[in-house]
């Protein structure tokens, strides 16, 4: 197998093994909905909308979508949305667009929420997570609900942006207004800049005030971030505590967002050696099978392992990537 150097070009032959052990792990809605996006993104749109059909062939009376034992979560299968939306477009199919339209409904409508109207993240708890940065602001934005969209980034940082260690935490209770977990989990951190970013990619010019001010949450938060990046190019599983277990997703993640931040115009190219530094340090992780080892571990997330969300996000890193390159007329 090739190795990377200073290429922004992505190497095919692994590129086909992460997709592969992919396939074979995704389960969950959020899961099948990171691996529809980062299909979308490599541009393998068919098999993109094989795990939107299949998204929709799973869609709960909630109208959520994807939904295997998950029913649980809020805004975990608005993840599928992106794709779902798309299929719907493109095919003009009904069963897609049915689809997308009553995960937006239930999003909009009937979706628990704080008293300000921010998504929570569990059914039955008062709870706001760092994971619905990513799960469903990106699906609203794409939706044309633009407003909304930037309504729910803006309520994730009001109540989870820690500015003096300049991270997020991880879970709030928005009764007991405390923090269930305040640790500033690497992964965590990855979904809201990942998140952010694919708001940014949707929002129209014209709301140059809202852009700009996602923009310097982007901007400081990645700077957060690469504050605690270890001289290996990644992260401890919670940034600022060295004491926890070095991880993988957390650094593509953060390379992805910089890169794609550097594509939309919203992080300087300065940025660029740190993302090609942490995806240097993702690849000498990637194993044999394909594996992106060293990640915050599925089912628990408790020690390090692989997890279908850094096997989806090793692939969209590349995608990003590998357009830099492009941009750049193939220097490193």
């Amino acid at each position: 197998m090739s190795h990377i150097a200073n290429s922004h070009t992505a190497d095919a032959e692994r590129v086909a093994l992460v997709k592969r052990a992919l396939l074979s792990m995704q389960r969950y809605s959020w899961e099948q909905g990171v691996a529809a996006q980062a299909l979308l993104e490599s541009g393998d749109t068919e098999l993109a909308f094989l795990l939107a059909r299949d998204a929709v062939n799973r869609q709960d009376a909630s109208g959520k979508l994807g939904v295997m034992n998950d029913g649980y979560s809020v805004t975990d299968s608005a993840a599928n949305g992106e794709a779902v939306a798309l299929a719907a477009q493109v095919t003009g199919d009904p069963l897609f667009v049915q689809g997308a339209s009553s995960m937006l409904d239930w999003l909009l409508n009937h979706a628990p929420k704080t008293e300000e109207g921010i998504l929570r993240h569990v059914i039955d708890k008062p709870q706001v997570w760092i994971d619905s940065f990513y799960m469903a602001p990106p699906f609203l934005a794409v939706s044309g609900y633009y407003e909304e969209a930037v309504k729910q980034i803006d309520g994730y940082r009001k109540l989870l942006w820690n500015p003096e260690a300049k991270l997020f935490s991880h879970i709030y209770d928005d009764e007991a207004k405390s923090f269930i977990r305040q640790a500033h989990w690497g992964v965590g951190n990855g979904w809201a800049a990942a998140g952010m970013i694919r708001v940014l990619a949707s929002l129209p010019e014209a709301m140059t005030e809202e852009r700009e001010r996602i923009a310097s949450y982007l901007q400081q938060s990645v700077d957060g971030s690469l504050a605690h990046l270890r001289e290996d190019g990644l992260f401890h599983d919670v940034m600022d505590d060295p004491a926890t277990f070095v991880e993988t997703n957390a650094a593509q993640m953060v390379s992805y967002s910089i890169y794609r931040g550097v594509l939309l115009g919203v992080l300087d190219k300065d940025y660029i050696r740190f993302a090609d530094q942490m995806r240097a340090a993702v690849h000498a992780r990637v194993d044999e099978s394909g594996l992106v080892q060293g990640s915050c571990a599925a089912p628990f997330f408790d020690r390090p392992g692989t997890a279908p969300e850094s096997q989806a996000f090793f692939l969209l890193m590349e995608s990003a990537a590998s357009q830099y390159g492009e941009t750049e007329g193939g220097s490193a």
